[in-house]
Parts: C-alpha cells; sequence; structure tokens
C-alpha cells in the first residue's frame, strides 16, 4: 500500500466527465477544477497548489513552466500518453517533473479506428439521416467489402497492434511501418515494409503514431500522390501528422477517397468546446466539413468507461508515487531538483 500526504492540485481544461471520473476515485487530493485551458495567461489561477494536471491542448511550452516554476509548482501530470505540448528541456531546467499516462486503452482507440472506417465505408451515418426522415432509398450509399483489403498501418505500438489484430479479423491483409519494427509481427501474419511501399499498396492507412519532429506532416501532398487513388485515410494519433492543406488538395482531385479524422492540428481551439451558437473562424475545418466523404469526430477515440477509470487511476498512482518519493514508472521528465 503506497501511503502519500494530501497534495493540491490545479486542474486545467477540466470537463463534466473529467470531475466525475476523478471525483469517484480520489483518494483524497485537494482538487481545483478549472474549465480554462492552461495557457501563459491562465497560470495566475493556480494559488497554493503544486501539481498541475493538464491534457492534450495545454500550452505546457517554455514561458508556461517558467511561471509554473514560479508559482511554486513541482509536478505535471498529463491525463494523456502524448507529451509533444511539453517543453522538457524547460521542465528539466525548472525542476518540475512531468509523469504521463502511456496506455490506457489501447482498444478504444483501435476499436474507434474500426468504427469511422466502417461508418465511411458502409455510410451508416447517412443512412440513419435518411431513414428518420422517411428516406428508404439505397441510392450512393454502396461500399466496399473490407474482406482481403490491404490495411496500412502507421506505429505498431499497443494501439497499433490491436488495430492490426481487429483488422486481421476482417481478413484484411495488413502493411506494418514502425520505427522499431517486430519479427513476431510476421508470426500475426503483418508483413514489415517502408513507408513508401506501404503508403503505393494500402486501400485503407492508419495513422497511430506519436507527433514528432519526424512525423509532423507524415500525411503531405508528396507522400499523398504516393498513395493509390481513391485510398481510405484514418487518422486517431494527432492532428499535426497530417497536413491538412494537403489533405484537402487530395480531397478534391480523389487521390483521398474517404478521411476519417479523431483529431486536427488546430483542434485546440475547437475541439472539447461547444460552438453550436458561435462562428467557427477556422475555414481549414468547415472545407473539410463541407466534403461528403469525410467524417471528423472530435478528439472522442479514447472515450470509454474503461479508459477514463485506466486514466484516472494512473494518474493517481504517479502523484503518489511522487509524493512519497518514488520514482514514478511513467516518468517523462528528470525529477526535481533542490532549489
Amino acid at each position: 500500500m503506497v501511503y502519500f500526504s494530501i497534495m493540491k492540485m490545479a486542474f486545467y481544461s477540466a470537463q463534466a466527465y473529467d470531475k466525475e471520473y476523478f471525483n469517484k476515485f480520489n483518494p483524497g487530493h485537494e482538487i481545483t477544477y478549472l474549465e480554462t485551458s492552461l495557457r501563459a495567461k491562465t497560470v495566475k489561477l493556480i494559488t497554493d497548489e503544486t501539481v498541475v494536471c493538464v491534457f492534450v491542448n495545454d500550452d505546457l511550452s517554455a514561458p508556461v513552466v517558467q511561471a509554473l516554476s514560479e508559482k511554486g509548482v513541482v509536478l505535471i501530470a498529463l491525463r494523456c500518453a502524448g507529451y509533444n505540448n511539453v517543453d522538457l528541456a524547460a521542465t528539466a531546467q525548472a525542476g518540475i517533473a512531468v509523469v504521463r499516462v502511456p496506455a490506457y486503452s489501447p482498444h478504444a482507440v483501435a476499436e474507434h479506428a474500426v468504427a469511422m472506417i466502417l461508418t465511411l465505408n458502409r455510410k451508416t451515418h447517412k443512412a440513419y439521416n435518411r431513414v428518420r426522415e422517411g428516406n428508404f432509398s439505397l441510392d450512393r450509399l454502396i461500399g466496399f467489402d473490407l474482406f482481403e483489403k490491404t490495411i496500412g498501418i502507421v506505429g505498431m505500438g499497443k494501439i497499433g497492434q490491436v488495430f492490426a489484430k481487429i483488422m486481421t479479423g476482417f481478413g484484411c491483409k495488413v502493411l506494418a511501418y514502425d520505427l522499431f519494427p517486430d519479427l513476431s509481427w510476421e508470426k500475426e501474419g503483418w508483413k514489415s515494409t517502408d513507408l513508401e511501399t506501404l503508403f503505393a499498396s494500402s486501400d485503407i492507412i492508419s495513422l497511430h503514431c506519436p507527433l514528432t519532429v519526424d512525423t509532423r506532416y507524415l500525411i503531405n501532398e508528396k507522400t499523398i500522390n504516393q498513395m493509390k487513388p481513391g485510398v481510405m485515410l484514418i487518422n486517431t494519433g494527432r492532428g499535426a501528422l497530417i497536413e491538412t492543406i494537403a489533405a484537402v488538395k487530395g480531397l478534391k482531385s480523389g487521390r483521398i477517397g474517404y478521411l476519417g479524422i479523431d483529431v486536427y492540428e488546430q483542434e485546440e481551439k475547437l475541439f472539447f468546446r461547444d460552438h453550436s451558437e458561435n462562428i467557427i473562424q477556422d475555414d481549414l475545418i468547415m472545407r473539410l466539413m463541407s466534403f461528403p466523404n469525410v467524417l471528423i469526430t472530435s478528439h472522442q477515440a479514447f472515450f470509454t468507461d474503461e479508459a477514463l477509470s485506466e486514466i484516472v487511476k494512473v494518474t493517481y498512482n504517479n502523484i503518489n508515487l511522487f509524493q512519497t518519493g518514488a520514482a514514478p514508472n511513467n516518468l517523462v521528465s528528470p525529477p526535481p531538483v533542490e532549489k
């Protein structure tokens, strides 16, 4: 059993479901829920909290990290797997530790990717709306069999491998690309290959890799032109894996036949908020929404009971271990240094 003292936490970008799950499993920490995202201007909302809990679109650039340090923050608890929004050099210099949730439910994200494929292919969202209006026509609802189609998976971590198993169950052929290929994939019937071959050979391409300097705009005009005409492209990874302007061009030319995205490179200005009564100023996402063969969900892939429960439990465990002086397993930055 881990013994810890109560810590005060400033919880940024708080949604109703965050409050529900973090309150449900709270071992006794004092939490100040803030609906606003973490930015340079919102650091001032911290009073005496020493922990900040943040999500994918919060700003943890060097100026923000420095401001957190001046407020006395010693721990940044990410309630997500990715940390591309964190300046780790700045946190190390400031003596602030960073912990994350590296895996919460790979099944949740993988299954959402499959749901997007099936929806785009069989157009169930359009059929649903038609039938509700009394239209039982099948015109323009034709799809294709997934059986024996080639699926290209970029990023074969836990999520990518779960996704590969599901698509294998459909009878698909799997091409896999990862910086660290595993020979055991061959036993599963998954063929490891290079990106160029994957792009050229795949009927459906699904992105499950992290966002790094090397993967930013992995999908661009050049790589799109390497793909099969009419390819289906799915992104449940990070928004900036796809260069949106290039994707629009690919959709207009027909090179991209279907696009399903659960993430968007400018999502921090849109996602997790209700803009139904506002004029959306982002022209690119409005252009994407105008295509009949584009499906957009708002960073929903992780959103299952199992995933939320695991995120909360791991986040609290990270905080508790840190408080006891033990090194959390999920540390992504050096522990605090004495000031």
